[in-house]
């Protein structure tokens, strides 16, 4: 799948199919994070992805917004070190890569934001994470079991030219 099917394609999937991710299609879709760009080349992330059912149901709980997650074939979480100059912009650069190398694998995801939320320290802890390293996003990732597409703004509504 090219990368603009892929774009254009891509939904929030919150209901997964109760199949795995085999590791070496996981291994690429964060092989295509981590080769997301970063500011001054920082790359400051690490991935941590969980695929056991126990752990991806452990992490559910600690997330008001993500319970679905426990039902994904992987959770993959990405971290950054606190004192990477754009952290957050290369954190979420490199989920949009995860997001649409999944997609062309078949693989779905929703993005639950955990940037400094009520959970991540919880979440953190939960997978060790060290006190120079912050949560930033998580992704349940897995093969759909359903797929909903919510109506998005036209073109022509967004999009200016010149001047606002």
């Amino acid at each position: 799948m090219d990368a603009i099917k892929a774009m254009k394609e891509r939904v929030s999937v919150r209901k997964y199919e109760d199949k795995p991710i085999p590791r070496e299609v996981l291994e690429e879709i964060v092989d295509c994070g981590r080769l997301a760009p970063t500011g001054r080349n920082a790359q400051g992330w690490t991935f941590v992805v969980m695929t056991e059912r126990e752990s991806l149901a452990k992490l559910a709980e600690l997330l008001p917004h993500g319970r679905f997650i426990a039902g994904a074939g992987a959770g993959i979480l990405v971290f950054c070190a606190r004192d990477t100059l754009c952290q957050v912009e290369d954190a979420c650069a490199a989920t949009e890569n995860i997001i649409i190398a999944g997609e062309a694998h078949g693989v779905g995801s929703c993005w639950i934001n955990s940037y400094r939320k009520a959970h991540s320290a919880a979440v953190g802890e939960m997978v060790g994470c060290p006190a120079e390293t912050e949560l930033v996003t998580i992704l349940s990732m897995g093969y759909p079991a359903e797929r909903t597409r919510r109506p998005k703004k036209e073109l022509g509504e967004v999009l200016r030219w010149e001047r606002f």
